[in-house]
């Protein structure tokens, strides 16, 4: 009997590494066949394709382990926000790519709402990423401040330049540019309460522009704040 056809050398265990939210049993399905080919044979590189067509995967290695041991280690992709687009709602990571839809599955998933992606996630790949980047490293820099973190709620990034967001139990739209994220985003927990006083009805505050703070509201101009870190309130209508 041929060496290559010694019952020793057939694939006889598959082992998954580097899983937290694909089950073993999703990543067997994804090299079903595998098991029981010659270990020597077996085209790997065409059971990682297979494994990539996975969304949660973003990048999947497969290796020998003689006598009769496949490894699979995976590197699976991390979900950014709930990207909502119409009424449905979806998984993305901070490419902008859908990871799978939102369900019962993910409900202990805490993550905030992310609106602004454009529909039609393959066809606007370019304009998803650079708004996704945005909401990415929005988020990156407030996990540095965990208490401001936890308060947003809702990120829109129709503007690839300006990520406005809403905290928790506020209906404000809070503009926060691109850059800078934590100190304005501070700057709004700060002067809120003295921005209700003045201003009952807030559409959205701008933060952008140094310590001048633009308060858009139905009800029209409102005095000028002077606590906190800002020093100078001008709104408008728009």
């Amino acid at each position: 009997m041929s060496i290559l056809h010694a019952p020793v050398l057939r694939v006889a265990h598959i082992t998954v590494m580097g899983t937290r939210h694909l089950s073993t049993g999703e990543v067997l399905a994804l090299v079903d066949g595998l098991r029981g080919q010659n270990i020597l044979l077996v085209r790997l590189d065409d059971m990682r394709e297979r494994v990539l067509t996975c969304p949660w995967v973003a990048d999947a290695t497969l290796r020998r382990s003689l006598p009769g041991t496949v490894e699979v280690r995976i590197a699976e992709r991390h979900p950014l926000a709930i990207g909502r687009v119409g009424e449905q709602l979806f998984l993305v990571d901070d490419h902008g790519r859908v990871i799978d839809e939102y369900g019962p599955r993910y409900a202990d998933f805490d993550l905030p709402i992310l609106d602004g992606l454009a529909p039609g996630f393959a066809q606007e790949a370019s304009a998803n990423e650079r708004r996704a980047q945005l909401a990415s490293r929005l988020l990156r820099d407030v996990r540095t401040r965990p208490d401001l973190a936890r308060r947003i709620s809702q990120i829109d990034v129709s503007d690839p330049r300006n990520a406005v967001v809403i905290v928790d139990q506020d209906t404000a739209r809070v503009r926060l540019g691109e850059e800078r994220f934590v100190e304005r985003l501070q700057s709004y927990v700060d002067l809120a309460p003295t921005l209700r006083e003045q201003v009952p009805v807030i559409d959205y505050v701008d933060l952008r522009f140094g310590e001048r703070v633009f308060v858009g509201s139905q009800a029209g101009v409102a005095p000028a704040a002077t606590t906190g870190p800002v020093r100078r309130l001008g709104t408008t209508n728009q």
